[in-house]
């Protein structure tokens, strides 16, 4: 744990905390909402509106902790929204309100991550930028184990009772404010010229950008859109014919295996190259994809879940170690915050593709397309992102 700060750590719980009571309600989410009177439509738009709020906010978030020079807000004031949005979707149920905390949850991601991960990249050193993210995320998907875990455990002893679980998802919540207030201000953060900025001046600073970053983004944005979500792997599993405490029990699974790979991954990272760790990882992602659209056998789905795993954990921290260290120290929020903004665009679109090509030509067809798209994305990370000697 050597280099792994008292801010690091602090950051690290605090995402623990959150990712726990945001995972908590993951799986029974969309069964809660169903219960409340929403129908497949309305959740799909209720999701569509709480993530693109989520992308456009890391942007112009991000660009106002470097306007100011301040972390501590942004950070103190996303995790405080994100916790109280849990007891708010529980206390009535008119889709309005609804709609209403649950942008109020994403919202607060959107305040917070650009602040967080400029403030994780000042607790590093060129060198150790994969190991503190890699950290980082090891101790956040932790959260991602024991949110669900918790979740079954509960809902095993009080079957159909999702109200009180949003109430029980609070108190990490609580526990992540907290934690909040034991982060200290960094003096030597400094403001950049203060002037106003519209909720789309973010967008700038695609045109100031290093090159080297443009190229980099361009090509997680690209392996974005050919990444659909989760739940498509966990309804291949599903429609394999595994009953559904077997798929939650297997996507707990793969949360483990990503913490348990992120934090060594991140230190070899720094070894051998963020840009070649990147790579490692998008290469997994293909295999994973290419097997997934052959596999029906649950020993293999296992296997695949635990390189998909490691995919993650070669990639999530490691794309924002690498933004960090192509960016002016001045502008690492906005860097990050920018990049957040439009892979959250991406993902979205990315989901709607693959849900399309799924229904249009079945879901062997969607792994198999995904798998040779990342193999087509890997050769441009290996031949467009080259440092000039």
């Amino acid at each position: 744990m050597k280099n792994i700060s008292r801010t690091v750590w602090i950051l690290s719980l605090i995402s623990l905390f959150t990712d726990t009571a945001s995972e908590m309600l993951y799986p029974i989410m969309p069964i809660y909402l169903k219960s409340i009177g929403f129908s497949i439509v309305l959740i799909g738009i209720l999701e569509g509106v709480a993530e693109a709020t989520a992308g456009l906010s890391k942007g112009y978030f991000g660009k106002r902790s470097d306007l100011t020079g301040k972390r501590l807000p942004f950070i103190q004031i996303g995790y405080t929204l994100s916790a109280i949005s849990k007891p708010m979707m529980a206390l009535f149920v008119y889709p309005l309100w609804i709609f209403f905390a649950r942008t109020i949850d994403r919202m607060g991601k959107g305040i917070r991550t650009g602040a967080r991960d400029a403030l994780l990249s000042e607790e590093a050193t060129p060198q150790t930028k994969g190991k503190i993210f890699g950290f980082h995320r090891s101790m956040d998907t932790i959260g991602a184990v024991l949110g669900p875990s918790l979740a079954l455990a509960y809902l095993h002893f009080y079957p159909h009772h999702y109200k009180t679980l949003f109430f029980i998802a609070f108190l990490p919540g609580l526990l992540a404010i907290a934690a909040s207030f034991f982060l200290k201000e960094k003096k030597e953060t400094i403001a950049i010229e203060k002037k106003a900025n519209s909720f789309f001046s973010f967008l700038h600073y695609w045109k100031t950008s290093p090159v080297m970053y443009r190229k980099v983004v361009i090509g997680l944005l690209a392996f974005t859109l050919f990444n659909s979500s989760d739940v498509f792997l966990l309804l291949k599993t599903k429609e394999s014919g595994l009953s559904d405490t077997v798929v939650i029990g297997i996507y707990i699974f793969y949360n483990l295996v990503y913490a348990l790979f992120a934090y060594p991954l991140g230190i070899f990272a720094d070894k051998i190259g963020l840009k070649k760790m990147f790579v490692i990882g998008v290469g997994i992602f293909s295999l994973v994809y290419f097997g997934m659209g052959f596999n029906q056998n649950l020993v293999v789905f296992i296997g695949l879940f635990t390189l998909y795993g490691i995919y993650a954990a070669a990639t999530e921290g490691i794309s924002k170690a690498w933004i960090s260290n192509i960016s002016d120290k001045k502008d690492i929020a906005t860097a990050i915050g920018t990049y957040s903004a439009f892979q959250s665009i991406c993902t979205m679109l990315a989901s709607s593709i693959a849900g399309l090509i799924w229904y249009q030509f079945g879901a062997n067809v969607t792994f198999l397309l995904t798998g040779f798209a990342s193999i087509l994305i890997l050769f441009y990370f290996v031949f467009m992102t080259q440092e000039k000697k």
